[in-house]
């Protein structure tokens, strides 16, 4: 459950929406429309948000913290999908079909989300048209990123998933390059292996001086080489 939660009207969310690209280019009238049907609400690490076959009731949007988006077998074998962060969102291919929950999305630090009601979002959709094309926007920009993803796990190794797992969640801090924090089982089933695989990469790109770890941030000290 949610630590808090944060009601509308508060004025914080028009701010907030505004911040986030499936919402960034919407007229202020439109973003006052799904400021009225949202609220803020603060989600402890660990939480699991929304879980694989549940039943669609909002749109969610990170302003804070990271969750990891996954789904897991019946033998608890788990692989995480995609990792968010702020400006993220889930949640609204199931509010417009009205299908289950594909996946599941727990919070991998605290974090605060901007959610939108179902039906407020459904009725901001028939009162402002222009939300529906910012969504298709999504849309398509969600399929490219899967079809690079599936071409990865089917045509890449192991060495160059984690290669460009690295590279691809690394940003500048503090003049260096760095990741956020990940445990080298959350790498292994971003990447669809094994621990104990992940571990051996790991070992050989500090020895190289690839790399270096600090508190579970992958700092990348010069560029990562083509092939393990």
């Amino acid at each position: 459950m949610p630590a808090d939660a944060q009601g509308p009207g508060s004025g914080e969310e028009h701010r907030l929406l505004g911040e986030i690209p499936l919402f960034s280019g919407l007229a202020s009238e439109a973003l006052t429309a799904i400021e009225q049907h949202s609220a803020i609400r603060s989600f402890r690490r660990n939480t699991v948000v929304i879980e694989r076959g549940d039943e669609s009731t909002s749109l969610y949007a990170v302003v804070a913290g990271r969750l990891k988006v996954s789904v897991a077998d019946n033998h608890g074998k788990e692989v995480i999908l995609n990792t968010l962060g702020p400006g993220d969102y889930f949640g609204e291919l199931a509010l417009l079909s009205g299908t289950p929950r594909t996946a599941s999305v727990t919070t991998l630090e605290d974090a605060r989300l901007l959610v939108v009601s179902k039906a407020g979002f459904l009725e901001c959709l028939r009162g402002h048209p222009e939300i529906g094309l910012a969504l298709i926007r999504g849309l398509v920009e969600r399929v490219a990123q899967l079809t690079e993803q599936v071409s990865r796990l089917a045509l890449g190794d192991v060495y160059s998933r984690v290669r460009e797992t690295l590279t691809e969640h690394a940003v500048e801090e503090d003049g260096r390059l760095a990741t956020g924090r990940f445990t080298q089982s959350e790498i292994a089933q971003m990447v669809g292996s094994s621990r104990e695989m992940v571990s051996r990469i790991f070992k050989d790109l500090r020895e190289g001086g690839y790399i270096s770890v600090d508190d579970k941030r992958v700092v990348i000290l010069k560029k990562l080489p083509p092939r393990w």
